[in-house]
């Protein structure tokens, strides 16, 4: 290809990266319709034991996990199980009667400021991110009832009597929201409701679910919500920034645990899977295909056409980029951030480009205007020198191919 030059640049970007200790490890997988272009991997995915970062590392992927969930919402959608401007529910009645808390922990949480939602959380609310169901955090009501809820999750995965995914939504449940459902996009746990939400309508466990329509037919065998004994050894350790240099560390974050060792009650449909790049990049590929991979129909054209299109308003997408500084231009719908004005992006997007990352530094990308599937795995605390290296590569790319 007479632009491989320019993609080999890519390895050297890794290279140094990884020797200026801003990640132990790092690769990155490059495709065009369908086709591989590029492989690059620098780094150790093991520093203590002097183990390299190869092509087979399993990688824990957080928040990259959540494209998957949404393939599986709008499969279901597809099939009429699923009605996306219906109450939620309609399908999960513990969220029949929910209120809106907007205290904070400037003070105590007043009384008064909690009240009966407006209206209901519909499923696009959800999908959308827009349902108030929040993350944990320490400032507001909503998001301190949240981390009780992660805390008593990760207090029983290791016992006898764990959270599945059905408790976690009903625990959810009890929990205030943080405004009127459509209201405001805030980042949250709805991907992790959808969970229960596919477990509901098809009568399987999300993982069941995941495997029998995705992981199987597009051949992602290293993709799970946990990691067996065999494959132990490929699973990234995790690292993080300290005045020392680079330290492995063992979160358990988000009712996940750190060894993926063992099927999980809860299967976190927000941030539980595990995957290699290759795995993720048949996933992308799939999608990139309208459906189709290698001759077989994974999903309805017009399924995909609704996950990659955007949901939140034109006035809310200031809000994303407020919590991701490089995002203006983007919509959000369907747990993918989307392309829709090349002229206030700060990377080199096309309009229609899609994709998620995740906590310790994986992303994905797909260009449907050109066909570049993109696929980055790192396991690194903080984001910052990460994202920026791999938004040179996005550039690199897209000069090269687009």
């Amino acid at each position: 290809m007479s632009n491989m030059k320019e993609i080999d640049s890519i390895q050297k970007l890794m290279d140094d990266s990884v020797a200026k200790n801003e990640a132990a490890g790092v690769n990155v997988l490059v495709l065009k319709d369908g086709k591989e272009v590029c492989y690059f991997e620098s780094g150790m995915r093991d520093r203590e034991n002097r183990v390299p970062m190869t092509r087979d590392t399993i990688f824990r992927l957080y928040s990259m996990s959540k494209p998957i969930t949404s393939a599986a919402m709008a499969l279901l959608i597809s099939r009429g199980l699923i009605d996306p401007s219906a109450n939620l529910s309609d399908y999960l009645p513990e969220f029949a009667e929910m209120h809106v808390n907007r205290s904070t922990l400037s003070g105590a949480f007043a009384q008064k400021e909690r009240v009966p939602a407006a209206g209901p959380i519909r499923v696009r609310h959800l999908l959308n991110m827009t349902s108030g169901l929040m993350y944990p955090d320490e400032v507001t009501a909503s998001g301190v009832q949240s981390g009780k809820v992660f805390a008593e999750i990760e207090s029983r995965m290791r016992g006898d009597n764990p959270v599945s995914t059905r408790d976690f939504s009903r625990m959810m449940a009890r929990t205030d929201l943080a405004f009127e459902p459509g209201e405001n996009f805030r980042y949250g746990t709805s991907a992790d409701v959808c969970g229960a939400l596919v477990e509901e309508v098809t009568g399987m466990s999300f993982r069941d679910f995941l495997k029998k329509e995705f992981f199987e037919p597009l051949y992602m065998t290293d993709t799970d919500f946990y990691v067996p004994p065999e494959k132990q050894h490929r699973l990234s350790k995790v690292y993080e920034y300290s005045a020392d240099g680079l330290k492995e560390t063992k979160p358990d974050r988000l009712g996940l645990i750190y060894e993926r060792d063992r099927i999980p009650a809860f299967q976190s449909g927000g941030a539980g899977l595990c995957a290699t790049m290759d795995d993720y990049s048949r996933f992308g590929t799939m999608l990139l295909n309208g459906g189709e991979y290698m001759g077989r129909r994974i999903m309805p054209k017009e399924a995909v056409r609704f996950m990659t299109k955007g949901g939140i308003r034109p006035d809310q997408m200031h809000q994303l980029s407020d919590i991701w500084t490089w995002m203006p231009g983007y919509t959000y719908g369907n747990f993918l951030r989307v392309c829709v004005d090349e002229t206030q992006t700060s990377i080199f997007s096309r309009k229609g480009e899609y994709g998620w990352d995740g906590w310790l530094g994986t992303f994905f990308s797909n260009e449907p205007s050109c066909g570049i599937t993109l696929c980055f795995g790192v396991q690194q605390i903080g984001l910052e020198k990460t994202g920026c290296l791999v938004r040179r590569i996005k550039n690199v790319v897209m000069s090269a191919l687009a």
